[in-house]
């Protein structure tokens, strides 16, 4: 039986904690089975470190964007940039955007304004968003409903809701992001969320360097641990772990316009 591939939709290998073993971390995903990885921006040095390591015709894509912590320097400079940048080759979304109430690194103005601006700039360039929502779902699904009722698509990176923001997530077309925190024991409401999602609603994520499932808890995470993460999948969905390896993979190339033939493992 073939080694089940899987797309990795959120991790930032774009991270200094990376700049060391880079090519070894790759090695180490590609023989994991990680067909895919999604680097993703979440400042404007990021989001160009991001832009150039994409090689698509090797699975690895990009994102760019600012994220909510770093929301107070929108402006008209880091608009331009971002939509510079997103016409670079393996480009295929706008993200880490939204708003973080946990830490309120930004304020919460200049949060609303960033995520407003962003969606726009999504919308106009018809690419799809990846969206953090700390300790802000609601808010953010408020805000982005207007622009995915107009068709806007994207991953709610990293889930936290509850089942019943989830329901309405879904509603909107929106996709939830499934870590590695649903593989901790204190995982919240997020194993019966992932139990009452259909699966076309699920991609995989490590979000490395941060939040590695058990049992690497405590150590710098890496998609290589993605396995370990659609594993948990699959047993709350009650499916084998190649089926939610092969739909999870097809529901983010579809999100992201990627042919999964142009990438082999190996």
């Amino acid at each position: 039986m073939p080694q089940p591939l899987y797309f990795e939709t959120h991790c930032h290998l774009n991270h200094e904690r990376f700049a060391d073993d880079l090519p070894a971390v790759l090695e180490r995903a590609r023989a994991a089975g990680v067909s895919h990885l999604t680097l993703i921006g979440y400042d404007l040095p990021s989001s160009r470190r991001a832009a150039e390591m994409a090689r698509p015709e090797e699975g690895l894509l990009a994102t760019v964007g600012i994220h909510p912590h770093d929301a107070e320097n929108w402006d008209g400079e880091a608009e331009r940039e971002l939509r510079r940048l997103a016409e670079a080759p393996g480009v295929v979304a706008i993200g880490e955007i939204g708003l973080d109430f946990y830490r309120d690194l930004s304020p919460r103005e200049a949060q609303y304004t960033a995520l407003r601006a962003q969606l726009e700039l999504a919308a106009e360039l018809g690419l799809p968003i990846v969206v953090h929502t700390r300790e802000s779902v609601t808010p953010s699904l408020d805000v982005i409903e207007p622009y995915a009722r107009q068709g806007l698509r994207g991953i709610m990176h990293c889930w936290s809701g509850s089942v019943e923001e989830a329901r309405r997530a879904r509603g909107l077309g929106l996709l939830l992001g499934i870590g590695g925190v649903v593989t901790y024991k204190k995982a919240m409401e997020l194993p019966e969320v992932v139990a009452a999602t259909e699966l076309e609603g699920l991609v995989l994520e490590t979000d490395c360097p941060y939040l590695p499932p058990t049992p690497h808890r405590g150590q710098r995470n890496e998609p290589a641990y993605l396995p370990l993460i659609a594993a948990r999948v699959a047993e709350l969905q009650g499916v084998s772990l190649p089926e939610v390896a092969a739909r999870t993979q097809e529901t983010a190339a579809r999100l992201f316009g990627v042919t999964l033939a142009e990438a082999e493992v190996g």
